[in-house]
């Protein structure tokens, strides 16, 4: 691909801009306001595949970049570069570099958390935000790692993915399967989601451990997997795992901005068979959500849907989004 464009495929095309020191990938369908789409692991501008097209015919400017780390994106070395200020840096960035002043965020997963940090940090650039799975966790006394491990203990699986080489050893092995374990743990009809089932690696044991083999989920289709598959057999699992790695870096330097009024409109939307909605403490969170952001909209709860909301449910996801976007 060229800086300026690449091919053009059902409407969505491609580009590279540079964003805070780093190349983005990016890629856009429609013209209007901007709508900007941060995606979550294991997953690539390519999970919002199924809203790009939805959000140009309501009149949006679609973005979708592949996140520091992953995809086509840079991947820097050394994980102190993937700390949450990184990451609200290469959002603002990515807005200066579209020539916009605003958009309205749209996250999922481990893109919530930056989402919701650039609308704390920037509101000034921040129209609003819809947080897909992970409702807004306030900085508190500890990490949120430090946190979920004094409740679960060291087996919690964020533990595991802390010491670099050791999940990629595991997750590179075979990258397809990789893909399909992760999108079949907490997905809407697979056993996993009949829990509560804690995330914890059992002593001595693995990530795999968490996420039985299963056949494809059926929102996936061939297609989809091959791609998911190509791009992590091309980059490796690094960049994305650094993001955890940065957990506790991310909460030292936020300190100056705890308690920081977050006050951008805001959409929260799960799914009621979503996994990381029964960590401990996230439904006391989820119940407060309110309190915390004074301007929700409201919340939406998705039956028979688990983690990956988007992709599993892009009817309701884009319904919902059309909607939120409407009113603002």
């Amino acid at each position: 691909m060229s800086d300026e464009q690449s091919a053009n495929t059902d409407g969505i095309t491609h580009r590279f801009v540079e964003a805070n020191g780093i190349r983005m990938h990016v890629a856009e369908q429609g013209e209007g306001p901007l709508v900007v789409l941060l995606h979550g692991f294991p997953e690539s501008w390519y999970s919002w595949r199924h809203q790009l097209p939805a959000l140009a015919a309501a009149g949006y400017h679609a973005v979708a970049p592949d996140l520091r780390g992953y995809g086509q994106t840079d991947r820097p070395e050394g994980v102190e570069k993937y700390s949450q200020l990184h990451l609200v840096g290469d959002v603002i960035a990515l807005l200066d570099a579209l020539g916009e002043e605003q958009a309205v965020l749209v996250a999922h997963d481990f893109g919530t958390s930056v989402a919701w940090n650039t609308a704390q940090l920037r509101p000034d650039r921040v129209r609003g935000v819809v947080a897909l799975s992970v409702p807004y966790l306030p900085r508190g006394p500890v990490s949120a790692l430090t946190g979920l491990t004094q409740a679960l203990g060291p087996g919690f699986y964020m533990n595991y993915l802390q010491e670099p080489g050791v999940a990629e050893a595991e997750l590179e092995r075979d990258p397809r399967e990789s893909i399909l374990r992760f999108f079949n743990w907490g997905f809407g009809d697979s056993p996993q989601a009949d829990g509560p089932t804690l995330p914890v690696v059992p002593e001595g044991g693995t990530l795999f451990d968490l996420m039985p083999k299963t056949e494809s989920p059926a929102w996936l289709t061939e297609a989809d997997i091959e791609f998911y598959t190509a791009e992590y057999a091309r980059t490796g699992f690094t960049g994305g795992l650094n993001w955890w790695r940065t957990i506790d870096l991310s909460w030292e330097l936020t300190a100056p901005f705890q308690g920081a009024p977050l006050t951008p409109p805001a959409l929260y939307v799960h799914g009621d068979r979503d996994g990381s909605v029964t960590l401990p403490g996230m439904d006391q969170l989820i119940a407060n959500l309110a309190y915390l952001v004074p301007n929700l909209k409201r919340t939406v709860v998705l039956p028979g849907t688990g983690h990956w909301t988007q992709q599993e449910r892009p009817e309701e996801v884009n319904a919902e989004l059309v909607k939120f976007l409407a009113d603002l």
